[in-house]
């Protein structure tokens, strides 16, 4: 019995999802180099605007070689609510012309980026540097720093994945404005409301609250329905209207046709002003007349 529960142990362990286990992570350092900085391999992973060793203007030398590793994914975001994915750090700081070397850890199954905005375009192709990978995996990158004190956006350009938190900057020198809705650094161009104000009793009854809205929203509702059935009438007026005048005018010329109409649509006019005028003196003798009113 107890071999029996053995085995039956080792075979459940030996099948357990890939999922269940650590993740294996591919390390990606023999990709293929397509010139001009840009380094890719089949298995998922791409360096775009690498630069080891072209100077920025204002640069004489390299400043200091520096390294970082940054990881991304989902479980560096469970400390920031409303967010899905983060990096586990969200600023660095360099000095001036320093080459920075950045391997990036994508601990998700998913892909994930450390792209790197506002860099010189004469130098990195539409300003970007770009490190990409499919996780669990990692790829390093090398860039050399402008000289001038400015902060760069570094975010993933996946859909979605920065306004769900994956946000941080790099500030080299004295650095400049930072950057909005950072995790953990500065507050959100747009705060979430966790507030009790901001979420429905759900008894629906009268003690649910209204919001000051309401009527408006019902006054719009019933515009809709009003001009709604206006134009259900008018369509099946003009319908009934258009096989009427058919029948009327059938055969006769098209000049005398449309000059009978405009006649026939002037008298109608000039009835409904008449119509209007004589309500309006009618009104107007009620008046003169009225307890309190000059004669």
């Amino acid at each position: 019995m107890a071999r029996l529960l053995f085995a039956l142990t080792i075979l459940l362990f030996s099948h357990l999802p890939a999922w269940a286990a650590e993740p294996d992570y591919v390390e990606h350092n023999d990709m293929m180099d397509h010139g001009d900085g840009h380094l890719m391999d089949a298995q998922g992973a791409m360096v775009m605007g690498q630069n080891k060793d072209k100077l920025p203007g204002g640069c004489d030398r390299i400043s200091e070689d520096a390294k970082i590793t940054v990881h991304g994914g989902h479980k560096y975001s469970k400390e920031y609510p409303g967010t899905m994915y983060s990096f586990d750090m969200h600023e660095w700081r360099f000095k001036p012309c320093t080459r920075l070397t950045v391997t990036f850890i994508n601990d998700d199954h998913i892909r994930h980026q450390w792209m790197m905005h506002g860099l010189p375009k004469y130098l990195y192709d539409k300003g970007m540097f770009h490190l990409e990978v499919t996780g669990p995996g990692s790829v390093s990158g090398t860039l050399i720093l402008p000289a001038e004190d400015k902060t760069y956006l570094v975010h993933c350009d996946m859909a979605q994945h920065m306004e769900k938190g994956m946000k941080a900057q790099l500030i080299v020198g004295k650095g400049g404005a930072p950057f909005p809705s950072i995790p953990g650094l500065t507050d959100p161009v747009i705060a979430d409301d966790y507030g009790a104000g901001s979420v429905a009793t759900g008894d629906g009854g009268a003690n649910a609250p209204v919001s000051a809205a309401a009527p408006q929203q019902q006054r719009g509702r019933e515009d809709a329905s009003f001009w709604s059935l206006s134009l259900l009438l008018g369509l099946i007026l003009g319908v009934a209207g258009a096989s009427i005048w058919a029948k009327k005018y059938a055969g006769v010329p098209t000049a005398d046709a449309a000059a009978d109409i405009f006649y026939r649509a002037v008298q109608g006019m000039q009835a409904l002003l008449r119509f209007i005028a004589d309500i309006l003196r009618k009104l107007l003798s009620r008046i003169k007349y009225l307890p309190g009113s000059r004669q």
